[in-house]
């Protein structure tokens, strides 16, 4: 006689929990669920880890939201999140987000439920080729066979062998076996019924290695090899190895760290000695030895002219006189593998896994790109209070002061100002995202030095999934109420691109998150760019520019979001430092 639970079991649930009982064992600590039918099975079993406090639940309507929520969530922690969502259309909006971690390198699990192989290509209702979707940018695939039997025990035949996908799923999805971390695509067939009573063994199954991967996870590293990746949640230094190439002293020779080079970029530049050009979404630009004003010095001939190799971390995208010096064929460029693509500009880059650099530094060629950079810096603080005109007797003198003030006051916000508040409002508990806009050139430009944690989109970087990518560093960031904000700063089009992502569902925890949007009413990024000289003014404003007149105020209150709107810096300086339990939209507009 079976028993009662055996009688409300169905083979679709007990898949479903051998195979997410095998990532959460393993480390997987978020599930991102976008609701459907076909998958079922797998949110039902999610909702139970939930229930037992084995993970972290997030519940997304948008495949392309929850895919770079769970990319968000990746990029802080460095484990993959899982995204579950039902067969059809719903697989296609996950590309996006499969194609930035791809090329950031960033690992990813995307389970997507399908229909029975005997219904694909008969004109079944949401059925489409599912499997090989994802092909080209996916480190491991499989499409499973579809679960037959009732696992009683959870031994069973089909627990073991879902056990092991899991295992290789994981373990391929953070680059074992490849040259990077990246996404991991199972396509999880399922007949009716498609969900029954979860198995008795799930929580047990699930908890069974939670210990040996949290020690796993707060394992120490250190040694002097220096490796890329230290932007997306791994060890930025490793222990010691003959394997790391040795960087001479020699050729006059620069250290140059993309997006997501992290600490490791800036610890190598300052023992060997060399000048440090970091962008601002690498998490390098801190220390004595970054460069100022870095475009006007690569291109000055006495400085950027002269160099004779790079060492590159991370991947640079957004200055094109980087660009332009990586390509250069009379300069040795050392590209140090990290979790994105591989750097490879003018074709002869020599890629390594690590590097050490071994003799005495040239002072000299450092003390010439340091004394360039102290001229190049900016102050963008606003001047401070004449404090003797303030206090004067003299009238005169007491209302210049006074009007002094207003002045400053009253000044409105314009890009550069708006970013350095976001600068000076960023601590290392804090984590800064930003948005592949305009606004991020005028950063990189701009901001000096500082030890802060960054977050960028910048594999593909593309406007796809910024909010959300935002909203998944905020809550990885913030679990077991760690202290801290995350703020975001987009631009207009980028910011409505993912108007979605300000949906959050109600009893899911609130992210400390402020989305600063600079609003300038269209794409103006594209005014620095070749088509402004080729295309005619009506034609540059209809497809290029693509002006809005969104009310974003509206929206805000729409979503549950607590909204400002900033003119001047003193009001946006108060708003990013008032303290803020939850979400934030800051709208700071901007002339064209």
């Amino acid at each position: 006689m079976t028993s009662p639970n055996a009688r409300a079991a169905a083979p679709a649930t007990d898949a479903a929990a051998a195979l997410l009982a095998g990532l959460v064992s393993r480390g997987v600590r978020h599930i991102v669920v976008s609701p459907g039918s076909r998958s079922q099975a797998l949110a039902l079993v999610a909702a139970e880890l939930e229930r037992a406090g084995l993970v972290e639940l997030h519940v997304r309507i948008d495949e392309r939201v929850a895919g770079f929520t769970a990319l968000g969530i990746a990029r802080e922690t460095g484990m993959p999140a899982v995204v579950v969502c039902t067969s059809g259309t719903a697989v296609a909006n996950l590309v996006p987000a499969a194609l930035e971690a791809h090329h950031a390198g960033v690992p990813l699990l995307l389970l997507t439920a399908d229909r029975p192989p005997e219904l694909r290509g008969v004109g079944a209702n949401q059925t489409t080729r599912q499997p090989g979707l994802f092909r080209s940018a996916t480190r491991y695939e499989a499409d499973l066979a579809v679960p037959e039997a009732v696992d009683d025990t959870g031994a069973g035949e089909q627990s073991a062998a879902l056990d092991l996908v899991a295992a290789e799923a994981l373990a391929a999805s953070l680059g074992e076996g490849a040259r990077a971390a990246g996404p991991v695509h199972l396509n999880v067939p399922f007949r009716e019924p498609l969900a029954g009573a979860a198995p008795s063994w799930l929580a047990a199954r699930a908890a069974s290695r939670a210990v040996e991967a949290t020690a796993a996870d707060d394992a120490d590293v250190s040694g002097a090899l220096y490796q890329g990746g230290g932007g997306i949640g791994v060890a930025d230094v490793a222990p010691d190895t003959e394997a790391a190439h040795v960087v001479t002293c020699g050729p006059r020779t620069i250290v140059v760290a993309g997006a997501d080079a992290g600490p490791a970029a800036e610890q190598f530049a300052h023992d060997g000695g060399f000048p440090l050009v970091a962008e601002i979404v690498s998490g390098a630009r801190f220390g004595r030895q970054v460069v100022h004003g870095y475009r006007a010095l690569l291109n000055d001939p006495a400085l950027g002219g002269r160099i004779e190799r790079v060492v590159v971390f991370g991947r640079p995208t957004l200055s094109r006189e980087v660009t332009r010096l990586l390509m250069r064929d009379d300069v040795e460029v050392l590209a140090v593998r990290g979790p994105g693509e591989p750097v490879n500009l003018n074709g002869a880059t020599v890629a390594v896994d690590a590097v050490r650099s071994t003799g005495a530094a040239d002072r000299a060629w450092l003390g010439e790109w340091m004394r360039a950079s102290r001229d190049a810096a900016v102050d963008l603080s606003p001047p401070a209070p004449d404090a003797d005109g303030l206090a004067s007797a003299v009238p005169h003198e007491r209302l210049g002061a006074i009007n002094a003030e207003v002045g400053v006051m009253r000044a409105p916000v314009d890009r550069a100002a708006l970013v350095d508040a976001l600068w000076r409002a960023t601590w290392p508990h804090d984590r800064l995202v930003f948005g592949s806009s305009r606004i991020v050139r005028v950063a990189d430009e701009l901001l000096g030095g500082k030890k802060v944690r960054v977050h960028s989109n910048r594999g593909l970087a593309g406007i796809d999934g910024t909010i959300a990518t935002a909203t998944g560093v905020a809550l990885a960031s913030q679990v077991d109420e760690r202290p801290g904000v995350t703020r975001l700063l987009l631009g207009d089009l980028a910011f409505l691109h993912d108007m979605g992502a300000l949906l959050l569902p109600p009893g899911e925890p609130e992210p400390r998150l402020q989305v600063v949007v600079g609003n300038d009413g269209g794409g103006t990024i594209f005014d620095g760019l070749e088509v402004a000289s080729v295309a005619g003014d009506d034609a540059m404003t209809r497809v290029q520019y693509t002006p809005q007149a969104a009310r974003l105020e509206q929206l805000a209150l729409a979503f549950g979001w607590e909204y400002h709107r900033c003119t001047t810096r003193v009001a946006l300086d108060q708003v990013l430092t008032a303290s803020t339990g939850g979400r934030q939209l800051i709208e700071v507009p901007l002339p064209r």
